[in-house]
């Protein structure tokens, strides 16, 4: 009788042998959980406002402008981030349902969406 303590992991035999008693599937991380410098996937919260924020972390020390909350289609998305972009005369692009711009925009971007009647709020530093 085998040890309880150990259990077949390869044989010859049949390739490898899976352990009866775990799932197959198990739960994933988050994309970048775990990782050094990647950034941990945090769902923003479903509040109906919009929150714009300046961050660095994971962009090598570059200012980025990120703008989440933002209710509406994928295309209503990116037709405002284009709006957006011309607005800062920066580069940006759209993760998710976040828009990032390149650049510390935190003022015009607030304004702009106020305009558009958004409920606004800064976040970060």
């Amino acid at each position: 009788m085998p040890d309880q303590n150990t259990r077949l992991v390869y044989s010859t035999d049949g390739g490898r042998v899976r352990d009866l008693t775990t799932p197959l599937a198990r739960p994933s991380k988050p994309r970048g959980a775990g990782k050094p410098g990647g950034r941990p996937v945090v769902a923003p919260p479903d509040d109906g406002v919009v929150r714009v924020r300046r961050e660095t972390s994971g962009r090598k020390g570059k200012v980025a402008t990120t703008i989440t909350g933002l209710a509406g289609a994928e295309a209503d998305l990116d037709e405002l981030l284009k709006v957006l972009k011309q607005l800062c005369g920066a580069g940006g692009a759209r993760d998710g349902r976040t828009l990032e711009l390149q650049g510390d925009h935190r003022e015009r971007v607030q304004s702009k969406l106020e305009a558009l009647g958004h409920r606004v709020k800064l976040a970060g530093g």
